[in-house]
């Protein structure tokens, strides 16, 4: 039977399970599910993971999924960059089918097994521990930001060298500032006469947002200030979704337990949590509860967490807007993974929409980058080819902006585009930067 006429859910992780680690029940499963997905092959334009099963069967002697060998078996794994859109989009057998196909959730299995065996590389690992990472690099920011600058030959060569990471690739420059260091400073109290006034968000500022990149959160606290909003902005620690990407379970259930301890009081108070980067919205509000889903604080996190294109959607119906400048502009907007595996819709289009005269049109195909998973030199090409659909669609219509909601999809959205020979806008910013500029903030 194909299909089912309920909403797709998901199972807790049974992380604490020993059965769990069972390598033969994990051969048999992925055995299992590779012959579903064989057999039905919706998926085969999403990402790498498909095409490289589908031509492992096909050239197998008896075209079966029972002939491929373990590395045919782990490559498939090795491909997955977690970004759920086989789950989201096009599987029809993911739970509650009788199938009960997960694939994402079983690519972790695999990759969890692997960690315990102590087999994730080193470079996974190092580059996994982000507040440490982003302490370090934005204490030394300009000796951090000429060594990974590319146009550095020597160190790039040397990075890829001894960490695999392709010397082509972006790699973020570290701020001299965390933004939870500058926010003090610039974020301004709240208009008394902004609709939302009463209102009270801690912008959660993910590693990306605190260490290298504050702008979304500059123009999120803008905007939301604007419209009444008290804000403040909280690095309590990484969410831990490179660590989540690597199988360190332990390390996630751990920073989820310290975390929403953190937010807790917080949220009794009145506050509500908005996360600047989708992939900490996707962690706090759906992945957590699957991995601690007794504990009562993370429970509480994920109720009252909202994406900020999200939080500003509702804030638009729920007390209105202060009005908005019009911007007769045409803005592509990429759907960032995590965006769409929140099953929330397309909130940072339909936060465009509220700007008078914007013209927004979205993108829904992988950028195909899949958090440090696209900067590897053994992953870098397929990156690109698969973030190419996209870029090409991002372009169609010869937007004046194009935003995505991945702080990481936008620039290799940007490197996709230089491959192509088109020429890429100066910066593939967050939604919500289009906003403030809208609101001339």
């Amino acid at each position: 039977m194909e299909g089912s006429l309920e909403a797709p859910t998901r199972h807790v992780i049974p992380w604490q399970d020993e059965a769990w680690y069972d390598e033969a029940a994990l051969d048999a499963e992925l055995r299992r599910v590779y012959d579903i997905c064989h057999g039905c092959r919706r998926c085969f334009n999403l990402c790498d993971s498909f095409p490289i099963l589908f031509d492992a069967i096909d050239e197998a002697p008896n075209e079966e999924v029972e002939d491929l060998t373990k590395p045919q078996l782990q490559a498939v794994v090795d491909a997955c960059t977690l970004c759920d859109m086989c789950f989201m989009t096009k599987c029809p057998y993911v739970p509650p089918h009788s199938f009960d196909l997960d694939f994402p959730h079983l690519m972790l299995r695999a990759r969890a097994i692997e960690h315990r065996k102590g087999e994730t590389k080193l470079a996974d690992r190092e580059l996994a521990k982000m507040t440490r990472n982003g302490k370090l690099g934005s204490a030394v920011a300009g000796i951090a930001n000429w060594a990974t600058d590319p146009d550095n030959d020597f160190t790039r060569g040397l990075m890829e060298s001894t960490l695999g990471i392709d010397r082509r690739a972006h790699v973020p420059t570290f701020a001299e500032v965390p933004l939870v260091n500058k926010a003090v400073g610039i974020t301004p109290p709240p208009n008394p006469d902004g609709p939302a006034f009463g209102k009270k968000v801690v912008l959660y500022a993910g590693c990306h947002d605190n260490f290298n990149d504050g702008t979304p959160g500059e123009a999120a606290i803008k905007v939301l200030a604007h419209n009444g909003v008290q804000v403040r902005v909280e690095y309590p620690d990484c969410c831990a979704m490179p660590k989540f990407e690597n199988g360190d379970l332990p390390a996630v259930a751990s920073a989820a337990t310290r975390i929403s301890a953190f937010f807790q009081p917080l949220i009794e108070q009145g506050w509500d949590i908005v996360p600047l980067t989708t992939s900490c919205a996707l962690m706090l509000k759906f992945e957590w509860p699957l991995i601690e889903p007794e504990n009562e604080a993370v429970k509480l996190l994920s109720k009252h967490t909202f994406d900020v294109s999200e939080y500003v959607v509702a804030l638009s119906k729920e007390t209105g807007l202060a009005p908005i400048e019009a911007m007769p502009s045409s803005i592509a907007v990429h759907f960032a993974c995590h965006a769409r595996a929140q099953n929330m819709g397309p909130k940072a289009m339909e936060m465009l929409k509220l700007i008078p005269e914007a013209k927004p049109a979205l993108t829904e195909r992988c950028s195909g980058h899949g958090g440090k998973w696209g900067i590897f030199k053994d992953n870098f090409d397929r990156a690109v080819k698969v973030g190419k659909p996209a870029a090409r669609n991002l372009l169609k219509s010869e937007p004046d902006v194009i935003v995505s909601e991945c702080p990481l999809a936008g620039p290799h959205l940007k490197q996709v585009i230089e491959t192509t020979g088109a020429v890429a806008p100066d910066r593939i910013g967050h939604p919500i930067e289009v906003m403030a500029q809208a609101y001339g903030l």
